[in-house]
């Protein structure tokens, strides 16, 4: 029988003991998960919440999955260090955010690894979902372990913690694999038949080493997503984050792959062929993060976005459509030569975009031994064009220890002289990130020498002090962070138990600089074997589809910078993706049909200025609805900075016409009276927003409260008109204060037993039969009631604030 967890009841006001408890509470908006599925599966991601809500093919995974029927896809994230320890010292399993299913009751445990030093976080999740770390111990009652992300290209550093691994893109059949599952489940197959089933296919990867269950293979083929142009529109909006997380806004796949051929990208290679959506698909896709996620920031997301056909008609068509709603588009990805004014004109309509430009490095015959060419002219005609425009300020991508023949040059110097030559020419300070090359897999540079941390840090040292005194803005790598990468990234097997010690001494979520302990990975690594450049390339056994031959080839035109021609029509470079017709390529990315090239629009020959918005005038009527709402369950765990975000994108999803501010970052005219502390209930909590026109009250209150997440209501509604020329008094102005309640039953040392005896048996499996499930758990956090323009006297003192409203709607109209 399956364990679920419920955090409200455990280990329940203990939460307020952690950094932002709202990373375990789940209770978000649009969540798919479900308890009653067949096949119980899990997607997780092995750093925090903010960062794995942010991430594309976390959401992807948790989409399509919950689509499926008979199929339950939940979802977890690493713990931070607090709340680790919290529920290792209550023996509570860790458990996904949707249903509370513990960890080690799934059937198939997914782990999405994008970045190496999340490795980790792998074993965190696996030791406190109460699943042993070795594949090799686990028995038939522990789900089936797998993995897949770019991480995976070599998978051999990760192989004894995971059964399986998933080698390339899941649209490309992985989905179909999991209802294949699902029906052996279903016909009574146990867990050794279904990892059977997942081994069998060739994009799956395993040791030779026998499991308990099956052997391993010895090879396994990138899958590739032919349908990624061709399949109907399908956006990967739920769940919708109550918690802000680190990017905070729906992304559209607009293209996957790249034509470029940057020498130094993984992902460049990796994830050949480019792909590109249709206008009508990317349109589509945007709606759905509009109205159905309530998103007022769009990414159009690539790894080079300028090199989308028709790139600049379709924003004209984007903004077009959604410009009225205060949409705002965003292009991360683009190169210097596909860069325009007018393009970045059209996606600041809304909101003012950023200047970026990812450089790596400024030398121009290095440039070529990269396969790229960013031309300093280009450059600063770009930044003087800029700066007649209304920018300021621009960011700057560089690298250092790229493996290039330098001579006589070194690579900080032309760093610093290529950005204060651009400054003295701009008149413009510039915000400059400054990485360190790790070499990667199944790229050109898959066997460089990567530089030592020393000579990084002197490098860096000697950028920063240059830059900054000049008014620049300096960021860095951490070098030890890149050396670490760098061993895990083009590890071997030994490199597993290196990684296994490291995070039994303590070692945790190693990208940040708060939680990585640098002593006890230097311990550590001092144990590694030096490897040998005639040794066998530990990834030899993934084919990614790119050829070996062709690798090489490209290494050679770097060290004689000689460039490499982007791959679009009539492409003969042979790299192994597609035929020698390269009919693959023509049938995924050139194919017209799929561009809609009707988008396509002239384009004004330079940029117009435009001004900011008028901000309407007060002495303009407006409408107002002021509202109360509860906060309970989840939502005790949110902020007053979350609760203004929950409430700004319910009325983009209920289509309330909210007016918004001026200015070039227009906000909802949203106001809450006073913010909440953490853990204390509401029952009548009062806010107000002003819309464009008169919407009715009660439509209001129906909408929002189909569109809140778990834990919000809003209960009374009143509309007011604001004549002409009146004064606007703010909710804040009129709040003489609040009444607390403490509720029955409900005390500190009663929370703390109950969560003391919660379980007894921490590693064993009768922990599952224990009263976690029956327990009423304990009763905590204040409730409030807001009490607004005049102290109640005995008359007003009810259980709800509902009198209290009363007394404030009885008040207002005689203020105005």
């Amino acid at each position: 029988m399956a364990v679920y967890i419920d955090p409200l009841k455990f280990p329940g006001e203990l939460l307020l003991t952690v950094e932002k408890p709202a990373r375990y509470t789940g209770g978000e908006y649009g969540s798919l998960a479900k308890r009653d599925a067949l096949l119980q599966t899990l997607i997780a991601f092995p750093d925090l919440y903010e960062i794995g809500m942010s991430n594309q093919a976390f959401r992807i995974l948790y989409n399509r999955l919950n689509d499926i029927t008979g199929i339950s896809c939940d979802r977890a994230f690493a713990p931070a260090p607090d709340f680790e320890e919290l529920i290792r010292a209550r023996n509570i399993p860790l458990y996904g955010l949707d249903t509370g299913i513990a960890l080690g009751d799934l059937d198939l445990l997914m782990f999405t690894l994008g970045y190496e030093l999340g490795i980790t976080g792998v074993l965190t999740m696996l030791d406190r979902g109460f699943i042993p770390l070795r594949k090799t111990e686990r028995g038939e009652g522990d789900p089936i372990v797998i993995m897949g992300g770019p991480c995976v290209s070599n998978p051999l550093p990760y192989e004894p913690f995971i059964e399986a691994f998933w080698i390339g893109e899941a649209e490309a059949g992985f989905f179909d694999l999991a209802a294949e599952l699902r029906d052996m489940k279903q016909a009574g197959a146990g867990r050794g038949k279904l990892l059977e089933r997942l081994l069998d296919h060739p994009s799956v990867w395993a040791s030779r080493e026998t499991t308990l269950q099956a052997a391993g293979k010895g090879r396994a083929v990138r899958a590739i997503d032919t349908g990624f142009a061709s399949r109907p529109a399908r956006a990967p909006v739920f769940p919708v984050p109550s918690m802000k997380p680190v990017q905070h806004h729906g992304a559209v796949e607009i293209m996957r792959g790249c034509p470029n051929g940057c020498r130094f990208c993984h992902a460049g290679f990796w994830y050949r062929p480019m792909r590109q959506k249709s206008a009508d698909q990317v349109l589509e896709e945007a709606e759905a993060f509009v109205s159905q996620g309530g998103y007022r920031e769009i990414s159009l997301s690539s790894l080079s976005s300028g090199d989308y056909r028709h790139i600049e008609g379709l924003v004209d068509s984007l903004n077009r459509r959604f410009g009225d709603r205060h949409i705002s588009f965003q292009l991360p990805s683009l190169k210097v030569s596909t860069f325009s004014l007018p393009l970045l004109g059209k996606i600041s309509e809304v909101r003012k975009s950023g200047l970026t430009f990812a450089v790596e490095t400024p030398a121009e015959s290095w440039q070529a031994g990269i396969n790229k060419t960013v031309s300093r002219d280009d450059v600063d005609a770009i930044l003087r064009t800029a700066r007649k425009s209304g920018w300021r300020k621009a960011k700057f991508y560089f690298m250092i220890g790229l493996p290039l023949d330098t001579l006589d040059r070194t690579e900080e110097e032309e760093i610093t002289n290529f950005i204060l030559d651009l400054g003295q020419r701009t008149g413009m300070h510039f915000n400059i990130n400054v990485g360190v090359f790790v070499p990667k897999p199944h790229t050109p540079y898959e066997r460089a020498v990567q530089i030592d941390e020393d000579s990084a840090a002197k490098k860096l040292a000697h950028i920063r002090s240059r830059l900054k005194t000049r008014g620049h803005k300096v960021s860095i790598s951490d070098p030890f962070v890149a050396t670490l990468e760098g061993v895990i990234s083009r590890g071997d097997r030994e490199t597993a138990f290196l990684i296994e010690e490291a995070w039994q001494r303590g070692c945790r979520l190693d990208a940040w600089q708060e939680y990585i302990k640098k002593d006890v990975w230097r311990e550590v690594l001092e144990k590694r074997s030096p490897q040998k450049e005639s040794d066998p390339l530990p990834w030899s056994m993934i084919d990614s589809a790119v050829l070996p031959g062709y690798l090489k080839k490209e290494k050679e035109k770097s060290g004689k910078g000689e460039i490499t021609l982007p791959c679009i029509e009539n492409c003969k470079h042979f790299c192994g993706i597609c035929d020698k017709d390269c009919k693959l390529v023509e049938n995924i990315i050139h194919d017209d049909k799929l561009l809609d090239a009707s988008r396509e629009e002239e384009l004004p020959e330079k940029l117009e200025i435009q001004e900011p918005p008028i901000k309407p005038s007060s002495d303009l009527p407006s409408w107002r609805i002021i509202f109360s709402f509860s906060k309970k369950g989840s939502a005790i765990f949110h902020g007053h900075l979350t609760i203004i975000e929950v409430f700004s994108m319910a009325m983009m999803r209920a289509g309330i016409p909210v007016q918004y501010t001026g200015g070039f970052n227009p906000l909802p005219k949203l106001e809450i009276v006073a913010p909440l502390s953490l853990g204390v209930y509401a029952d009548a909590e009062i806010a107000a927003i002003e819309t464009e026109d008169f919407f009715a009250a009660s439509e209001f209150r129906e909408l929002m409260n189909q569109n809140l997440p778990e834990g919000f209501e809003i209960g009374d509604c009143e509309n007011y008109h604001i004549p002409r020329g009146t004064k606007k008094y703010s909710l804040s102005s009129l709040l003489w204060g609040f009444a607390y309640a403490m509720p029955e039953g409900s005390t500190r040392g009663n929370s703390l037993q109950a969560a003391d005896t919660l379980i007894s048996a921490a590693q064993e499996k009768s922990y599952r039969q224990s009263r976690m499930e029956n327990s009423t758990g304990p009763g905590y956090g204040l409730k409030r009631t807001q009490v607004l323009a005049k102290k109640p006297g005995p008359e007003d003192t009810p259980n709800s604030g509902e009198s209290y409203f009363k007394i404030f709607r009885e008040l207002y109209p005689k203020i105005l």
